[in-house]
Parts: structure tokens; sequence; C-alpha cells
């Protein structure tokens, strides 16, 4: 029978909650409450009622019966042991009922368990309700308050929650079935924890709530409870505490709010201090993430505490923090460490604990690196206890090993402690070069590391500020900066794009380096692209030697834009792997073209052409891609080539045979080549024809008559060659002899001297040829035509000492070939004396330098020896017996 009651309560819990609801509904408060459930014939000492609680009870054998009828399901019940308690809400604020369940609403059915102990004693419970830090769950904590007597009952607690669309002032009662059933976890002895999933989108909707609570076989229902989530955040505890001690010298416990937490905070801090000489302990509210605690001293150690709350507007203080302790040392320093560029100013505080005793600031000393003691007059006594330090116009801190910063230690007068500063001197001097493309449509800035010193942790970032027009007189830093994504490339250099572009607006921009110590600005420059357009190279360059002139002509098509008027640079060179490049200018801002000299004719050139605004503002282009040009004949051949012959055939015959032999034409004398050679003969008898001997270098013909002139003539695609030499054959001439001696000296294996002596003569001598050969070997012979007045001349070539050598000198008339001077071995008797003469040029150098080197070493060796022997010797005008005495006067002895 008890079991189909308690049924039948679980299926009529629904709808008695939702009749609840036509009464006013309990706000719940962001602090703990309490739910007390008794029966009418409390006193008021242990239960206050509210006003107009209606007492409609009978006694019948020490239990309260009363008639409670459910229509719906069509059940009756009737005659039932059962008890009315009355439940209702109290703060720990206000002690009096602020809502209670009436006569109906509030009863709660007692099953056929005997319930004397709850109707004399009645039943209290604390609660205590808050939203999440992760804004997803409304939790309510359920404690009993039940006597010693009771522990030992079971609860089962269950939470009826719904969420209306909408509730006006007078909230409309919930349909039946609307609400829904949480149970709530009652693992931990006497406290059930209830969790209810709240929608995002409903946190500022309002929240009902009613309780059923089962406990030793009775059961209790709250009054309704109204709530709007988002007023009864509890956040999470702060995150990252930490401490430590400011450029001032003052203690900043500082800490980081709580993720999702959608309105500010404020935050509840206690800490407490305890050194040899203070012990102290505070509390204090703040709205920042940090405080700062004042009086700080040596050897002291902090326990911090912090928790969280809603800034403006109802809320619940979130958990206490887990605690952090800081303990300071011996020596303090303040700042501990700085970062800092070249050429600022910068101080060190410092406060030096002793044996549990603080040094007096006079007696402070402070030290670079210990190795450095630092002038007094860069101290300050700031109090008793606090020395101060100030470095000028810095330079930069050179690395030293591992260590890229300076040691700065505060001493006392006798003894330094091993504890110290850091200071970091960087110059943030970097170099923002910029660039507009041809385009004009994007402007792309390159910046280098190089010069800057490597810091560990240290990130580098680009930050620039568009002005509407033009660049100021003096850029300077704007706090409302942009940052730019720069990106590392294969030369080492950062690259940023900016895309699109302003011409006209200025752009000021700098490198910030950012670092755990700080950060530091480089110095910002204003760049306006305008002014740093980088043209397109020229187009359709085009290089060719000019005909008949020689020259090298270049044209060009300027680029499109900019549309300023522009200057052209040409560089020209002999095309190769490396080219010598010779650089020419062009000011004519309308020229497409110039016609420049060039020493090789017959070379191919590289050309290439850039530009650069006329006014001087901009970059010059990237060179266009190189135009060369194509070798071809410019004009007929300046010369025809060099000839001599050879002379076979008996020597007592007229008839013999000539071989001319040549050397192929230059380019330089060609211009640019030869397509083939012709030979011009004329005779004694007026006898003249032409032989077409092609690209060959030997001809062979024969001579017959008294004198026979021969030309060779070059031929390129133009003509023939203007200048060319001519050579007689004549057998009277063959038999004119001008030289008297010819002596062959060799000076090395390399280089042998020809010299030799002329006889007068009516005829006009035009040159000499000098002919060569190696007498043990078939080779052909060689030759050199030289000048007419020339009487010695050095042969380089290889000669071996112990062959022998064949040397004839020609004399070469305007008539003939007259006859030569022949000597077949080195001439002995002066050979040596040559070869002295020679030796000469080395061994006189050799003596002279020597000779100086010996001076000075006697020089130096007497002063050395004076001081070694005369050191010890007194100086004789300085002692007694010597007064008086004249000692440049010469004395006999007798």
């Amino acid at each position: 029978m008890i079991c189909q009651k308690f049924c039948v309560v679980l299926l009529h819990w629904e709808f008695i909650c939702v009749i609840t609801a036509f009464n006013l509904s309990y706000p719940i408060t962001p602090w703990r409450f309490k739910l007390s459930c008794m029966p009418p014939n409390s006193t008021y000492d242990y239960f206050l009622l509210p006003a107009g609680l209606s007492k409609n009870t009978s006694n019948l054998n020490g239990h309260y019966e009363t008639a409670v009828e459910f229509n719906s399901s069509d059940t009756h019940f009737s005659n039932l042991s059962k008890t009315t308690f009355h439940c209702c809400f109290r703060s720990e604020q206000d002690r009096n009922c602020s809502l209670c369940a009436d006569n109906i609403e509030g009863k709660t059915f007692v099953s056929t368990v005997n319930s004397s102990v709850f109707q004399q004693m009645g039943a209290n419970w604390n609660i205590q309700c808050w939203l999440k830090g992760d804004l997803k769950l409304f939790i309510c904590y359920v404690e009993s308050l039940f006597k010693n007597p009771f522990k030992n009952y079971k609860h089962k607690v269950h939470l009826l929650y719904v969420l209306p669309e909408v509730l006006e002032d007078s909230p409309l009662v919930p349909q039946k079935g609307s609400f829904q059933m949480v149970h709530c976890n009652c693992s931990v002895h006497e406290r059930c924890e209830c969790l209810v999933p709240v929608p995002t989108a409903k946190l500022n909707d309002t929240l009902l709530m009613c309780l059923k609570i089962t406990s030793g076989g009775v059961i209790f229902q709250s009054p309704l409870m109204s709530v709007q989530p988002i007023n009864m955040v509890k956040p999470d505890p702060p995150l990252g505490l930490r401490m430590e001690i400011t450029d001032d010298g003052n203690l900043k416990i500082s800490w980081s709010s709580p993720p999702l937490v959608p309105f500010p905070l404020q935050y509840e801090v206690k800490y407490s201090e305890n050194s040899t000489t203070v012990i102290r302990e505070a509390d204090k509210i703040v709205s920042a993430t940090s405080l700062l605690v004042d009086g700080i001293l040596p050897g002291s150690s902090y326990e911090v505490q912090v928790r969280g709350k809603r800034l403006d507007g109802p809320g619940i203080w979130s958990d206490w923090s887990t605690p952090h302790v800081f303990t300071t040392q011996d020596v303090i320093y303040f700042p501990p460490k700085i970062l800092t560029s070249v050429g600022s100013n910068v101080s060190f505080h410092c406060i030096y604990k002793n044996e549990n005793k603080i040094v007096s600031s006079k007696k402070i000393v402070w030290w670079m690196n210990l190795a450095e003691k630092i002038p007094q007059s860069q101290y300050d006594v700031v109090s008793d206890h606090v020395s101060k330090v100030t470095f000028f116009n810095l330079n930069e801190t050179k690395p030293r090993g591992k260590f890229t910063y300076d040691a700065v230690y505060c001493c006392n007068e006798h003894e330094c402690h091993h504890r110290y500063a850091e200071l970091y001197v960087i110059d943030v001097n970097i170099n923002i070069s910029c660039e507009t493309d041809g385009h004009l449509t994007k402007m792309t800035c390159r910046w280098s590391t190089n010069a800057i010193q490597s810091l560990a942790g240290s990130t580098l970032q680009l930050r620039y500020r568009r002005s509407s027009l033009y660049c100021f007189d003096i850029p300077s830093i704007h706090r409302m900066s942009k940052p730019k994504d720069c990106y590392l490339q294969s030369d080492g250099f950062y690259e940023c794009v900016f895309q699109p572009i302003f011409l006209l607006s200025g752009y000021t921009m700098w490198i910030r380096i950012n670092h755990p110590l700080g950060s530091l600005d480089s110095p910002p420059t204003c760049v306006l692209p305008d002014s740093v357009v980088k043209p397109l190279p020229p187009s359709s360059v085009k290089a060719e030697i000019i005909k008949n002139i020689g020259l090298l002509k270049i044209s060009w098509e300027k680029p499109v834009f900019p549309e300023n008027n522009l200057q052209f640079q040409i560089r020209y060179g002999l095309s190769g792997k490396e080219i010598q490049w010779k650089m020419y200018d062009i000011y004519d801002a309308k020229s497409k073209s110039v016609s420049l000299p060039v020493p090789d004719l017959c070379a191919v050139y590289a050309v290439q052409v850039r530009c650069k605004r006329s006014d001087g503002l901009g970059l010059w282009s990237n060179w266009s891609n190189p135009a060369y040009t194509v070798v071809m004949d410019i004009k007929v051949p300046m010369r025809g080539p060099e000839f001599w012959r050879i002379i076979n055939g008996d020597t007592m015959k007229k008839e013999k045979n000539v071989t001319l032999l040549w050397k192929p034409l230059m380019k330089n004398d060609s211009l640019c080549s030869v397509q083939r050679y012709v030979i011009n003969h004329h005779t004694s008898c007026n006898g003249t024809w032409s032989e077409d001997v092609g690209n060959h270098t030997k001809f062979t013909f024969l001579w017959t008559e008294q004198a026979h002139t021969v030309t060779v003539l070059a031929i390129n695609s133009i003509g023939a060659s203007v200048a060319n030499f001519n050579l007689t054959f004549s057998w009277p001439m063959s038999k004119v002899n001008i030289v008297q001696s010819l002596s062959a000296y060799p000076l090395n294996s390399s280089c042998v001297i020809l010299s030799w002596i002329l006889s007068p003569s009516d005829y006009k001598l035009m040159y000499f040829i000098i002919e060569w050969k190696n007498l043990n070997e078939d080779g052909e012979i060689k030759w050199l035509r030289i000048s007419s007045s020339v009487k010695k001349y050095y042969i380089h070539d290889h000669f071996i000492p112990i062959e022998k050598y064949q040397f004839s000198l020609y004399p070469i008339f305007m008539e003939g070939v007259g006859k030569p001077k022949i000597i077949n071995s080195f001439t002995q008797d002066n050979t040596e004396k040559h070869q002295n003469d020679a030796g000469l040029y080395v061994i006189v150098p050799v003596i002279i330098s020597s000779s100086i080197l010996l001076l000075g070493t006697l020089l130096i060796s007497r002063q050395r020896m004076k001081k070694l022997f005369w050191e010890d010797v007194p100086n004789p005008k300085n002692c007694s017996w010597a007064q008086g005495l004249n000692f440049q006067k010469r004395t006999d002895i007798l």
C-alpha cells in the first residue's frame, strides 16, 4: 500500500509543481539560502511561519491527517495517514521566510512510515546555485542540515526545471508536461549536486525550478524558484598567477582572466608577507588583473591567492586560485634586466642585504662585468637603502661567448654578491628599402637583420601607418599602427608587399623588436610609393655594327610607366663569361638610340639598357635582356698579310721555285673576315697577272725573269685590302751585301740576342727579315719582320743549348731582297760577357741591399754594446774627486 501511494505521488509531482507556479516564485540569490520544511504546530523559536499561513489540520492518534483529492488520472485517495509540512526559503541575510507553499500546494505527503521525528523537528537544507564558468551548466548544491540521529536516512533529490519562451512580470503558468526532471548526484554524504544544461541562447532567460527531496520515507517539495542564469555566473579561478619586482621596486602581482567570461570581473587578492623584520597580511579588491605591493624587502616571502566575480551586476565569487609563493633575494635589482637601444640612457636600482641587515645606499658601489668599476659620478642615493646607477649614451653590447649581455653588479664596499642585473644594448638601426613596381600596382619593402645582434626569444615585426597625402617632414612612430606580414627570403632579407597602394600617400614604417624584456623600435622612415618607382626595363633593345662607319649602334623603346621623363644608362662589352662592362649615360628623355665607338669592330658585343626618372627620384630599372651584335664585314681589309719566301732550286740556273708564306690576317686588319687571298704578279718584262689561292697561306711559283714582284691581297665580302706588302725578287739585288757582321748571343733557353753591323749603301733599306731554324731538325723555318732602324733584336723562342741553330738576316730594299748574312752557331767570344752583363742586373742590387742591411746591423749592435758595457760606469762629474777637472784636456801620465 505504501509503494502504491509513493508511485501515485511521483506521477502527480509534476502537476503539483505546475500548480505552484501560480504563486510568486522565489528569486535565487547569489549567496547561500535555506529551505526549511516544518509542521504547522512548530514554535516560532525554531521556525518562523509566514503571515497568512492556513493551519487546516486535526490530531488523531498522534498523527496529522488531511484529505487531498487529485482528480487527474481519475485517482481518488482518502483516509490516508498523512502529515502536512509547510516549506519556505530564507537567506543568510534575512531569517524570515520569504516564500511558503500554501495549504494546498505546500502539502508534503508522508508515507505510512512513522514520521513523528519530522513532525517534531522539521527538515532543513542549505542550497546554493550558480552558472558554471563555461556557461553551459547551471549547478545547485543541496546540503542536508539534519541532526545526528537522522544522518543515516538516505536522500534522493530531484530537480524539476523549465525555461519558458516568454516570461512577463507576472509569469504565466507553464503547461503541464513542460517541466523536465534531473536526478541529483548524492554520492557525497549529506550533499547533492544537481546539473541543469542551459543553452547559450537562453542565458538571459528566466529559469523556473523546484526541488523534490525524499528522506527517511518522507517526500518534501520546495516552492517554485526563478533565476536568470547570466546573473549567477561563478567564474573559474584566475589563471597564471605570478609575481615580479617592477622597475620601481614594487612587487607586482598579476594574473589572467578565466576564459569564456562574457563580462568584466573584479578580483579579490589576499596576500601575506613574512620577513625577518615584518609580518603582514592584506586583502584588497581590484578591477585590474594586477596589484602593486610597495615596501618590498630583500629576503622576504610572499604568499598570494586571487578569486574573481562579476564587476557590474550580481554574480558569485569564484574559488580561490592555487596559492603562489614568491621569495625575494638578498640583493634586489629593479629592474633585474633592461633591454635598450644604442645611444639611450638607462638606470638600475639596488637594495643590498648582508647578514640580515640592509646595507646603506651610501656604501654601495657598482661594477660592470666585475672588471670595470663604474664612476661614482653615475651614482644616485634614492633613499637610505636604495642606490641607483645611470648609464649614458650606451654602446652596443658585444657578445662574450654565450653571454649576450653586460652584467651589472651592486656591491657592498668590500664584497659583491653573485647576483647581478643584465643589460642588453642592441643597435636597432635597420635600413628599410622599398620599390614600386613598373606597373604601379604594388610596393615591395625589404630589410635585413644582419646588423642586429641575435637575441634569444625576440621576434621582429614591420609596422606602418599610412597618411592621407605625402610624408611628414620628420617621420615619427604612431600608436595607431598596423603590422605587416614579412617573409624571409633565400638571400637573408625579409620582404613585405603592399598591394594595393596609394601612390601619393606616405607610408611611415619601422621594425619593432618584441622581447619578454620589452619592445624596441627602429628609427622610422617614410616612403612615398611614387618616389620609389622602379620602372620596367626598356624593351626591343637592338645592337649592331654600322657598315662603313664602324660604330656600335644601340636602340630601344622606353617603358609605358611611369609617365615621367626618363634617363637611360647603357652598358656594353665584349661577350664572354666575364664581361668587362663600359657605361654610357643618356639624359635626353626623347632619345631612343645611340652610336658608340668600339675598339674591335669584329667582336661580338653584349648590350643592356636600363632607365630611371630624370628628376632623381625612384630607382633604376633592371637591366634589359642582353642584345648581341652579329659579326660581319664592316670595311675592306685594312692591309694585306705580311709574307716571306723560301727559294728552292739550282743556284746556277735562272729558274727557281719560290714558295710564299704568310700568316692568316687578324680580325682587326681584315674587318672582319677573309674569304680568300689573291697573289698579284709583276715582272720586269711588264708581265702582270693574278692568282686566287683561296684560304691557303702558302703559294709556290716559278721565278724565271730578272725581277719579279709579288703582292698578297686579302679579300672579304666588301672588297680587297687597300694597303698591301710587296716583295721583289731581283737577281742583281740578291748580290748587294750591306751586313758586315751578325752575332747571336744566348741569354737563356728562351731568349737569344741578335746584333749586327751594317755598311753604307746607296739603296733605300725598307726593313729586315730575321730567319732562324734548328739545324738538327727538319722543322720549318721561323721568321720575323723588323724595322730597318733596329741594330739589336731579342728573339724569344725555345732554344736548346746543345743544338745548332742557323740565324739569317735579310736586308729588304725597295728594289729587291739583298744578300743575307748567315751564321750557323752562337757567337762564342762574347757569350760569357753578355751573360755576365745580364747577371750584373741581378747581382748588383743584391750586393747593395746586403751592404745596407749590414750597416744597419752594425749601428744597432754598437748602441747595444754601449749600454751593456757602460751602463754601470758613473758620470765623472758626479764624483767628488772629479770636481774641477777638465776632462776634455789631455793629461800626460809621468
